[in-house]
Parts: C-alpha cells; sequence; structure tokens
C-alpha cells in the first residue's frame, strides 16, 4: 500500500463550471517518505470558460500560461490512469474530500471515465488530512504548535477593539499555511500545488510523529465499514464528531448522537451539546421549514438551526468513540462536559416522535433538480456498463476515429458529451455541424453566464473593480492577461 498526496489550483470553487488548472501529486511509503519523483502538471484552460479573477489573484496562473504550457484534459487524465491510479493507494490531501475529489470527478465525466471507479477499483481509497487535523487539535494538541487568526466583527463582549471601533476575536485556524508556519515547516508558495503537497505531507509527518496513535486510528477509519460500526441506528450510542461544520470555538469538535437515516444510506445525528426541548414540539412542517430554511432565512434575528447534521460514510468523518475524552482534558478542550451530553442524550431517547417526525420532515427535501447541460449532470446517475464500454472506445480513439464515431449510447448525458470532449480535445475532429452548434454554446455561455461563471461583461467589471484594489505589480499582470483573455474569446463589445 502507498500514499498519493495531490492538490489542485483550479479557475474558481464550482466543480463543473470552473477548471483544473493545476495538479501535482507525490507518491510516498506509509512512513510518509518519496517514492520516485512529484508530478507537476499545468491543464489548459478551454475557451468556454471565463476564469474567476480572484481564483487566477491567489494561484497567479493565467489562462495563457495554461493554454501554452498544459495538457489538454484528455492527455491529463492519461497521465493521471498511469501515474496515480496504481493498485492499493490511499489518495489524499488536504480538504480534497469536499474539494479537490469533486474536481477531479467532474473532469473524468467530462472526458468518459467512470467518475467514482479511481477511488475504490483495485483496493485504493481516499483520505484526507484536514479532518485528521482537526481532531487531534481538538483531542491530542500535545506537541504541535496549532495557530490562531482574527476575525472581525462588528458586535460582541470580548475580545480587543481596533481603531474602527469594530470587535478582533483571536479564534483557532486550520489553514495549512498557518500550520505550518506555526511549526517551522518548509511551505515557500503557498497555494502552488506542489508546494502545497510537500507542505501537506509535512504536516503529515508532524502528526503521525507527535501522535500516532490518534494518527493511524483516522487512517484506519477511513473505511465507511469502520465507521458504520460506531455510527449506526441499529445500537445508538453517542459519539465524537469533528466537522468543519461545528463551531471554532470548540475545535470544530462535538459529541453527536444518531437518531434517524439519511439519504444514500447515511445517517442523521444530533448536537448533543444542545438541549433537545425547544424543538420536540416543532410540526413535521416547522422541522421541514427550519431544514431547507434558504440562507437569508437563516441570517433573519431569531432563527434557530436546528442542530443536526448528516454523516456521510464515504466522506472520512473523523470520528471516535466517546472513551477519547476521558484523557487529556478532553471535555475541556471540546467545552462540553459528560453531563449536558448525558441529559441532552435522555430526552432525544424519552421523545421517540421528534426522531419520526425529523425522518418525515426529510423526506419532504426538495427533489433534485437535473441540469440540462450534460456537463453538469453528473449526479443524475450512474452509467449503465454497457455504455462504459463504449466510453472507453471514446476515450483510446485518436482524432481521425473521432470525426465519424456514433456509438449510440443509452445514456443521452453522453450523447450530448460527446461533441463537447471533441471540442475541446480534438477540434479537428467535429463536423461542421458539431462546430455551428459547439460556436453557439461556447458564445452562450460567455455572453450570458452560467452557475459559477460571470457573463462577460460583469467580468470585465469586476476585473475593473479588482485592478482598482489590487495596485501591485503582479496583481496588475494578472488582471491584464484576464482582460486579453476575454477579449481574444470573444468580442463583447
Amino acid at each position: 500500500m502507498t500514499l498519493y498526496f495531490y492538490d489542485l489550483e483550479t479557475s474558481g470553487i464550482n466543480p463543473r463550471a470552473q477548471r483544473i488548472m493545476q495538479f501535482a501529486g507525490q507518491r510516498t511509503d506509509m512512513d510518509l517518505n518519496p517514492i520516485g519523483e512529484p508530478q507537476n502538471w499545468l491543464v489548459k484552460i478551454t475557451e468556454e470558460i471565463l476564469p474567476d479573477p480572484e481564483a487566477i489573484l491567489i494561484t497567479g496562473i493565467t489562462p495563457q500560461k495554461s493554454i501554452d504550457e498544459g495538457y489538454s484534459e484528455a492527455e491529463f487524465l492519461k497521465l493521471f490512469s498511469k501515474e496515480v491510479l496504481q493498485p492499493d493507494t490511499v489518495i489524499c490531501g488536504f480538504n480534497t474530500i469536499r474539494f479537490d475529489d469533486e474536481f477531479m470527478r467532474a473532469t473524468l465525466w467530462r472526458n468518459f471515465y467512470d467518475p467514482y471507479e479511481w477511488q475504490w477499483q483495485d483496493g485504493r481509497s481516499r483520505w484526507d488530512l484536514l479532518d485528521v487535523v482537526r481532531m487531534v487539535r481538538a483531542l491530542r494538541p500535545e506537541g504541535i504548535e496549532w495557530p490562531f487568526e482574527d476575525r472581525i466583527e462588528n458586535t460582541g463582549d470580548h475580545g480587543e477593539q481596533d481603531v474602527s471601533g469594530k470587535k478582533v476575536f483571536k479564534v483557532p485556524s486550520n489553514r495549512l499555511e498557518l500550520i505550518t508556519k506555526a511549526n517551522g515547516l518548509d511551505h515557500d508558495n503557498a497555494h502552488d500545488a506542489l508546494s502545497d503537497v510537500n507542505a501537506t505531507i509535512s504536516v503529515a509527518k508532524l502528526l503521525k510523529s507527535k501522535q500516532p496513535q490518534m494518527f493511524e486510528y483516522l487512517f484506519k477509519m477511513r473505511d465507511k465499514k469502520r465507521v458504520k460500526e460506531l455510527v449506526n441506528l441499529d445500537e445508538k450510542k453517542p459519539f465524537v464528531y469533528t466537522s468543519g461544520r461545528y463551531e471554532s470555538g470548540c475545535n470544530k469538535t462535538t459529541v453527536a448522537f444518531p437518531i434517524t437515516s439519511g439519504k444514500n444510506g447515511n445517517v442523521i445525528v444530533y448536537d448533543l451539546r444542545y438541549d433537545p426541548t425547544p424543538f420536540l414540539n416543532l410540526s413535521e412542517e416547522e422541522f421541514s421549514k427550519n431544514i431547507f430554511a434558504s440562507w437569508d432565512d437563516r441570517k433573519k434575528d431569531g432563527f434557530v438551526k436546528l442542530p443536526i447534521k448528516e454523516l456521510q460514510y464515504n466522506k472520512c468523518p473523523a470520528v471516535a468513540p466517546l472513551g477519547v475524552l476521558t484523557q487529556n482534558n478532553g471535555w475541556e478542550h471540546i467545552s462540553l462536559d459528560e453531563s449536558t451530553v448525558d441529559r441532552h442524550m435522555k430526552i432525544l431517547l424519552s421523545n421517540p416522535a421528534f426522531a419520526e417526525k425529523l425522518r418525515s420532515a426529510l423526506e419532504q427535501r426538495p427533489d433534485y433538480q437535473s441540469e440540462f447541460d450534460p456537463d453538469f449532470r453528473l449526479y443524475d446517475g450512474f452509467v449503465a456498463d454497457k455504455d462504459k464500454t463504449k466510453m472507453r472506445a471514446v476515450r483510446v480513439a485518436e482524432e481521425s476515429r473521432l470525426v465519424d464515431m456514433n456509438l449510440d449510447f443509452s445514456d443521452s448525458r453522453l450523447t450530448g458529451l460527446l461533441p463537447r470532449y471533441k471540442a475541446r480535445n480534438f477540434p479537428k475532429s467535429l463536423t461542421k455541424d458539431e462546430l455551428d452548434e459547439w460556436n453557439e454554446y461556447k458564445g452562450n455561455r460567455i455572453k450570458n453566464g452560467i452557475n459559477g461563471q460571470l457573463p462577460v461583461n460583469e467580468y470585465v467589471s469586476k476585473l475593473g473593480l479588482l485592478a482598482t484594489t489590487n495596485s501591485d505589480e503582479k496583481s496588475q499582470f494578472l488582471i491584464q492577461e484576464l482582460q486579453l483573455y476575454a477579449e481574444s474569446i470573444l468580442d463583447y463589445e
């Protein structure tokens, strides 16, 4: 078994609308020693994409650089399959499960690969160091320097007041660049993918050396079967749960309790930090309004969020038995006590109607709205086996073979993806009708925008605003390059 640490730099945060611009990775043995040379690849951005200017200001990778020096997505994925997808590989990184993995899935989907097999086939699995960092900080912080950062708020009773009259709070931070700095680890170029990979490996070594038992435990818990043994509805019991959804003040960690089933075989858990009593008499309709409240509704005075969360077994949740809190002042570290947990759990157990109403409310979840655009329809369903054979035929085909390829997919999504695949990777293989259709799609997307990509007029306005607030030479260069790129792909004036 080996570990493969990877990181992406992207053109934005929406994994289906934006694109990978840099991929970097390093394979290690189980002691975190490097195996072979690292991979560091740029990926060409395609001409229907307007990258988020703020993303480019962070990464410094311009569209022009990616086009001049990068691989097409089809070329990149062949390298990825060969170098990364070796048997018995644990694919991991820092916040990869919630961010990088989603970009990889979307990229694989657009290019006729199964979007899931890379993570489980041939003995592979995935892991994420971010929640490992969070749980070690919460439960076994000894031996590691833990950083804080300022948070500014307009109101509050605590904190030091700055010159503007706002309150400045010191809050725990688990940002990679702050952890490396606090512990004297090399991280010279944060937000360069290869630098971030090396920094993640250094943090993994630090965790493994200072808290080896917790590190090894959480590594084993990447297996969803082990998670289900601890958290399930057949043998309900409280457990320790670390998640980015919980408050910084309690080190992102609480004691939770499984109460009802979630979607796709997952489980809904209740945060035992909070008294269930105020929620017991809510109707199913009131439950539903609370759970599915809009962001604007959640910001209104008087709104109290129901303290529940869906635990997803296949996302390597950081969970542990309650006993871990009895050592190293665990209860104190998470600002909780055993009597509070027991009291709130007993209230839940003595009110079974709460779980039943919650389950019924969750069943009223708004239906998943399928997208018209095949690029965005990754999660509409799994691809049938008979179409997977045809997908392979597409991705191994030479450009000349793609010209008249007609595979009669049973899945209409794949039929819609094929001309896009040709346009992005092998434009000479397009028929005249396909080229006309591509140009129309490209023009509409650039002019009108799409979820995760601004319309071009708003895009240019944003560039102008950023030019006034980012006066340094590097930022000005990047903004000018983005302006030139926008002009090159569409005469929008």
